[in-house]
């Protein structure tokens, strides 16, 4: 069978952009999340806040090639780049001092990759 890719335009749109800020910055985490992007929906990552809360610290960078979702709190600021949020943890997020964004606004604040976490 053949592999089609995610079919919504907006998803496609990121995953090309990825790739190509890959290739200019010649960084590997960009392609990477492209990847992961690029799964199928049951496969792509959702992550709870209580796992964030769990594996970072005060000030960590966070990429989810996927979901945010909000369950658990988080007690420290963070950055969460993620493809959505949930509004729960939208709210919780910004409760805590940290920020959510699109993961184009990473990209673009950070363009090397450095100091970010993949986490799925």
């Amino acid at each position: 069978m053949k592999r089609t890719g995610p079919t919504d335009i907006n998803l496609r749109r990121l995953i090309r952009y990825l790739r190509k800020k890959s290739n200019e910055e010649d960084v590997k985490i960009w392609k990477d999340v492209a990847w992961r992007l690029e799964r199928p929906r049951r496969q792509r990552a959702e992550v709870n806040l209580s796992r964030i809360n769990r594996h970072t610290k005060e000030g960590d960078i966070v990429i989810v090639p996927g979901s945010v979702l909000g369950a658990g709190t988080l007690d420290h600021k963070v950055i969460v780049a993620a493809w959505k949020f949930s509004e729960k943890a939208k709210e919780k997020i910004l409760q805590a001092g940290g920020e959510a964004i699109a993961i184009e606004d990473l990209v673009e604040r950070n363009p090397k990759g450095s100091g970010v976490i993949i986490m799925e």
